[in-house]
């Protein structure tokens, strides 16, 4: 899963980052408010961790920019020192989903990153189930058919965005910005690699090719 962080702090972005990468989600971190706005007219992330007092443009004025896109459906936390009752009214009204103030501890960021991907997906339930394939985000644990099954980081990270939309054809480009965004850039082969070999762990007609297009697995369970 692909999020952008919009925070002009470094030290705490750079907190940020490295705690949810060791969750397995790509972070891109940007520190203005316009840099931003123009990332999400461009590209598609999963979700947004929005600090308000940035550079400029302010974080509600970027929101209300989001939110009036046909598209800036994107699932929104506001991250902030404001902790008045006013400031979250507005933030809420203002298009977020949720509004934590900082301080912020690591494990309730987590939480709520989880909780608001759950919604976003159109799902109540905190593990992810389809074709006989069980993934926990919480606990990074995948089982097929009631039995665990290992993958790495990044194979748990791809089975994720595919079981996430399921029936949906996903392309190529946008199954790698999630695995990589801005900061990395794997070999040209390393998508097939993987999706071979979540096929060899799985089952091998779980994932189906769209030649020329991308991958998707079935909508039907």
């Amino acid at each position: 899963m692909r999020v952008l962080l919009v925070e002009d702090d470094q030290s705490l972005a750079q907190g940020i980052r490295s705690a949810l990468r060791d969750e397995g989600y790509t972070l891109d971190w940007l520190a203005d408010g316009l840099s931003a706005a123009a990332a999400l007219r461009a590209e598609h992330f999963d979700l947004v961790l929005l600090d308000l007092g940035l550079p400029r443009c302010d974080g509600l004025s970027l929101l209300r920019d989001l939110r009036a896109q046909p598209d800036g459906d994107v699932p929104v936390l506001i991250l902030t020192a404001r902790d008045a009752t006013r400031d979250r009214i507005l933030g809420l009204d203002a298009g977020a989903d949720d509004y934590l103030v900082k301080p912020i501890e690591v494990d309730e960021l987590k939480a709520r990153i989880r909780a608001l991907l759950r919604r976003s997906q159109g799902r109540a339930q905190p593990l992810i189930e389809h074709a006989g394939v069980s993934l926990d985000p919480a606990r990074h644990a995948v089982s097929y058919q009631g039995t665990p099954v290992t993958l790495t980081a990044m194979e748990f990270q791809l089975l994720h965005q595919l079981l996430a939309r399921p029936g949906h054809v996903l392309t190529r480009e946008r199954l790698a910005d999630g695995l990589y965004g801005w900061q990395e850039n794997g070999p040209g082969n390393t998508l097939e690699v993987l999706i071979h070999n979540l096929r060899r762990k799985l089952d091998s007609r779980l994932i189906r090719t769209v030649r020329g297009v991308g991958y998707l697995i079935e909508g039907t369970p």
